[in-house]
């Protein structure tokens, strides 16, 4: 799920006059849009290879998140960094090297030997992800300066979003099962390529005014305190809770990340200006993408084992067992388009928590033997319509009386909080399944079907772990969030699935 908003473009389009319309424009509407569809296609393409991955590289379970993780967290930590790099470097140079470094991430990850190979690779992929997203969604705005060809323009590039999304469980169900997991990375490489080649004669180069400022330590802290937060919880789930290596990362991450706050308070110039979370409603925004992120992304990792694993699917058939998920998000997200102008984004976003919440309890009615369409196909729906009408609202709720010059960031955290979202939630939930596994092994043994049936109860805590999360959001949307139609923002970006 992407949610679109034009704020970080907006805000860095400020200061430029209106241009003649660029007579190719909509060619290079294409040629962005076709980066947007292979990074979406990527993050669904590698979820369905994962436990082909696992096997063939020998990852442990504690560390086969990583795989998920080591992308997210290098995605959403460096986002905001990569639109300020955009904006001074130049966003069609920034767009174009972005692919190229995408394309050598994903031909590096598609040859690893080894896990630890694959693991950098995917921080690669997020790295230079975190590059290219913003400075398409950039030259999206400064190339398109009528308002209804920059509605129309977002429109396809959020379509194409959400429908990459679907197309890509199919391509990886497809190239995992007829080819190699590998090649779901190698097959970024000449898309990357053709991409870039195409983008050099189309796309016009722009910059924002002014002097140029990074912040680099507020970058550094928080990146490296996200990252002492998964290990910490990876090691949790190998040397337990107590052990001193898990207290000592957990302890580091809090040291880094009160430093990033403290650097964020005193630099003239911040990665995370402090005023834009500390509004009572976009702080209560960005809080629930962030818990909201975490449950779904831990959801889709431990339905891809229960359907390969446990129901012994192949991957193409899984890739079609999540399908109506996609389809799901997309419906819902339409018709909550047509809801928010009319109910406002709250009881939007209070109904669809609660929903998703009752989707991922209903994934505790799943068995070894139960089948898909009388028990996964209706959690799968109620999660993805309740997901919909939650994300959506997002793109609204975040830019709640902001600043103009602080728009850019305030919609950005969006998609930050959740890439965040996911890399936290996917490890610590992770970490709760081989708990959980390890303690009914113990408990069971002798027991039939030992393993299958661990690895079950292990999803099932697992799932309730991910309902905690969402319903957590649904807590602070309900007691924080002001979300009536009076409080909706003039022209609100768009989100989209």
């Amino acid at each position: 799920m992407t949610t679109l908003s034009s704020g970080t473009e907006q805000s860095a389009a400020v200061g430029h006059s209106p241009q003649v319309s660029d007579p190719r424009r909509w060619f290079a509407l294409w040629v962005i849009a076709a980066a947007q569809m292979m990074v979406v296609l990527d993050a669904s393409v590698v979820t369905i290879a994962l436990p082909h991955a696992q096997k063939a590289l020998h990852i442990s379970e504690a560390n086969r998140q990583w795989v998920m993780t080591a992308y997210t967290l290098a995605f959403g930590g460096l986002l905001l960094l990569g639109g300020r790099i955009a904006d001074y470097v130049g966003r069609k140079r920034v767009f174009v090297w972005g692919l190229i470094g995408f394309a050598a991430a994903s031909a590096l990850g598609g040859a690893a030997p080894n896990a630890g190979l694959l693991f950098g690779a995917r921080a690669l992929q997020g790295a230079f992800g975190a590059l290219l997203a913003p400075a398409a969604l950039s030259l999206i705005t400064v190339t398109f300066t009528e308002p209804k060809e920059r509605a129309r323009a977002f429109g396809v590039y959020g379509g194409i979003s959400g429908g990459g999304a679907a197309i890509g469980l199919i391509v990886g169900g497809l190239v995992t099962e007829y080819a190699s997991w590998r090649w779901c990375l190698f097959i970024n490489t000449p898309i990357a390529v053709i991409v870039a080649l195409l983008a050099l004669p189309v796309v016009r180069e722009s910059k924002a005014e002014g002097k140029p400022s990074y912040d680099i330590p507020g970058t550094i802290t928080v990146t490296g305190g996200l990252l002492a937060l998964v290990y910490g919880f990876t090691k949790a789930s190998e040397d337990g809770w107590s052990s001193t290596t898990t207290l000592l990362l957990l302890a580091l991450s809090i040291v880094l990340l009160v430093a990033f706050v403290v650097i964020e308070a005193r630099t003239k110039a911040p990665l995370l200006p402090l005023r834009v979370p500390a509004e009572r409603s976009r702080g209560a925004s960005f809080l629930a993408s962030l818990l909201v992120g975490g449950g779904l992304f831990a959801m889709f990792l431990f339905l891809t084992y229960y359907f390969q694993s446990g129901l012994s699917y192949s991957a193409l058939r899984t890739g079609f067992a999540f399908l109506p998920f996609s389809i799901g998000i997309i419906v819902s997200a339409g018709l909550g388009g047509q809801f928010l102008p009319r109910t406002g984004p709250k009881p939007l976003m209070m109904g669809g928590s609660l929903l998703a919440t009752g989707g991922l309890l209903l994934l505790l009615t799943t068995g070894l033997h139960t089948g898909y369409a009388s028990h996964v196909l209706p959690a799968e729906l109620m999660i993805s319509f309740g997901m919909g009408l939650v994300f959506v609202p997002l793109a609204s709720t975040s830019l709640f009386g902001v600043e103009a010059h602080d728009a850019g960031v305030a919609s950005a955290l969006v998609n930050t909080t959740q890439q965040v979202g996911g890399s936290l939630g996917a490890a610590l939930l992770n970490t709760v399944f081989t708990t959980a596994v390890a303690n009914y092994t113990t408990s069971h043994a002798g027991a039939a079907d030992l393993t299958a049936r661990a690895a079950l109860h292990g999803y099932h805590t697992s799932y309730v772990w991910s309902a905690v999360l969402v319903f957590a959001a649904f807590v602070i949307i309900t007691a924080m969030l002001r979300g009536g139609r009076q409080e909706l923002p003039e022209g609100a970006a768009v989100p989209v699935g």
